[in-house]
């Protein structure tokens, strides 16, 4: 009777925590500061007042790769190949090279300016320099970009995220062994990406030939059928030394257009888990910060980090790789401003943290500094940049994307 006792309070707890989340997605919408904001801050608090809500990294690491699975198939999916084609030069683009670009002008940055040591800025340039296709979607929600700037927008915001993760696991293998050299970030890198991309690819084309051809006996296998086929080819090219998350995010690409048997029931499913992997993930990373600990140093250099990043770092490496692109000064503006950070740098802070390299620590109350900003400013104003810069943003009926696209 104790357990069933115990047990019911969690499940009201739970419960209760998601219908907030719920609340908070509506009060976001009325006061144009997205959710993730809101989850991630009122995480930390709680953290604060209750320490014995704070969860372990080692817990959060997972909690949040499983979220990033069903976040970037449903965002490969939700954009499809057919939308990515034709925007796929300034996105592979924007996604490789400017993730380095972007990367490589904060470390310095965070070494001249701020005093790091070349380590350190480093794994802090690697960290940030992502987007975020979870703060991304919850940002734009019912509305929809026009044209290739919100394709590019998502479409660069899933793609920049295994690159920016296998920069990160390569710097921690620099940081960790005296003995390797720089040679080791690029090792890590290339096997990943072309281990990821071809799983990804093949992933893809077996996900999407049981979807059309094999059927199953109730509608509800079909959902969890493409949810255990993103699992699995997360599985295999991370077992195989690749980037699971390049590899689900191409496989959701290639699934996306398929004209398959329940495809709309699919697709509800896989938003509404989007959705909830996206509550669950930012607040569990606020529930290891503790904002009561970070001093006000390091509340100055976040912000400076922040303005920085938004400011010059991003706009130079988007103007540099876009500058051929045929799109508007006011399209290519909007880019500039849309990198918004999210769950991923934190992340990619927790496997520092994780692997103990030194000043983890501050790299990861750094960067909860920049999100938090990058998600509140930027992604706050958004609609408004939309407005000024000339970019269409329409509501989505409230239908399946299978219907949609009818």
């Amino acid at each position: 009777m104790e357990d069933l006792l115990s047990f019911g309070g969690i499940v009201l707890v739970v419960s209760a925590a998601l219908s907030a989340a719920l609340l908070a997605s509506k009060l976001s919408e009325r006061i144009s500061v997205p959710a993730a904001a809101l989850f991630l801050v009122a995480a930390a608090i709680a953290s604060d007042v209750f320490s014995e809500l704070e969860v372990s990294i080692g817990t959060v690491e997972r909690l949040a790769t499983v979220a990033l699975i069903v976040i970037l198939f449903d965002g490969g999916a939700s954009i499809g190949w057919r939308s990515f084609r034709p925007a796929a030069v300034p996105i592979a683009s924007l996604g490789v090279i400017g993730t380095f670009a972007t990367a490589g002008v904060i470390a310095v940055f965070a070494h001249w300016a701020l005093g790091f040591g070349w380590t350190t800025a480093g794994l802090i340039g690697a960290a940030i320099a992502p987007t975020d296709p979870a703060v991304m979607f919850s940002v734009l929600g019912d509305r929809e970009v026009t044209g290739r700037t919100g394709t590019i927008l998502e479409g660069e915001s899933g793609a920049n995220d295994p690159v920016g993760i296998a920069l990160m696991l390569g710097l921690i293998e620099l940081a960790t062994h005296e003995d390797e050299t720089f040679w080791i970030v690029v090792e890590q890198f290339a096997l990943q990406m072309v281990v990821g991309l071809a799983i990804g690819i093949l992933g893809g084309l077996l996900i999407g030939a049981a979807m059309l051809r094999l059927s199953l006996p109730s509608s509800g296998l079909y959902t969890l059928r493409t949810l255990a086929g993103a699992g699995i080819v997360f599985g295999v090219a991370t077992v195989a030394h690749g980037s699971g998350f390049l590899a689900v995010f191409v496989a959701g690409l290639l699934v996306g257009d398929l004209r398959a048997p329940f495809k709309a029931e699919i697709e509800i499913f896989q938003e509404a888990l989007a959705v909830l992997a996206e509550v669950v993930v930012f607040v569990a990373l606020g529930l290891t910060i503790t904002i009561s600990d970070i001093g006000g140093e390091r509340w100055a250099q976040g912000l400076v980090l922040a303005a920085f990043l938004a400011f010059v770092a991003r706009p130079a490496a988007v103007a540099a790789l876009l500058v051929r692109a045929r799109l508007r000064p006011g399209e290519k503006l909007f880019v500039m401003w849309g990198g918004l950070k999210g769950a991923v740098p934190i992340l990619l802070a927790a496997f520092a943290l994780g692997a103990a390299v030194p000043d983890a620590q501050a790299i990861y109350e750094l960067v909860f500094v920049v999100v938090l900003v990058s998600v509140v400013v930027q992604g706050g104003t958004i609609p408004w940049a939309a407005g000024r810069l000339g970019i269409e943003m329409e509501r989505i009926p409230v239908t399946p994307r299978v219907e949609r696209s009818r």
